[in-house]
């Protein structure tokens, strides 16, 4: 059973960095590909980032390229999004979610794909 839970969100000025996590409590994380979305107010939920089971492969949507990294330690099963040089825009709630695709090297950037999905994680930057 896959159980994704986030930390690291936060009010921070714009510019400034936070870093994410997501945790598996199943201890499975290492059997998935990993995203991350977001959700601003009054908007649908967009993807931002994702990385393959190996780790090996990534994808960024291109407002966060340059800036934000996906990355993931199988061996803690979690998975990390750090967010550097922060703007406005980028306040939303983040969300974490798990694809079961079969090959280790491949990502999905298709919320539908994602079978299992955390509950959350502020994030409001201030200008």
């Amino acid at each position: 059973q896959v159980q994704l839970v986030e930390s690291g969100g936060g009010l921070v000025q714009a510019g400034g960095s936070l870093r994410l996590s997501c945790a598996d409590s199943g201890r499975t994380l290492s059997t998935y590909a990993m995203g991350w979305f977001r959700q601003a107010p009054a908007k649908e939920r967009e993807f931002v980032a994702a990385v393959s089971r190996s780790g090996g492969s990534t994808y960024y949507t291109d407002s966060v390229k340059g800036r934000f990294t996906i990355s993931r330690d199988n061996a803690k099963n979690t998975v990390y999004l750090q967010m550097n040089r922060l703007k406005a825009e980028d306040t939303a709630v983040y969300y974490c979610a798990a694809s079961p695709l079969a090959s280790p090297r491949t990502l999905t950037a298709i919320a539908t794909d994602y079978d299992y999905w955390g509950q959350g994680t502020q994030v409001t930057v201030s200008s």
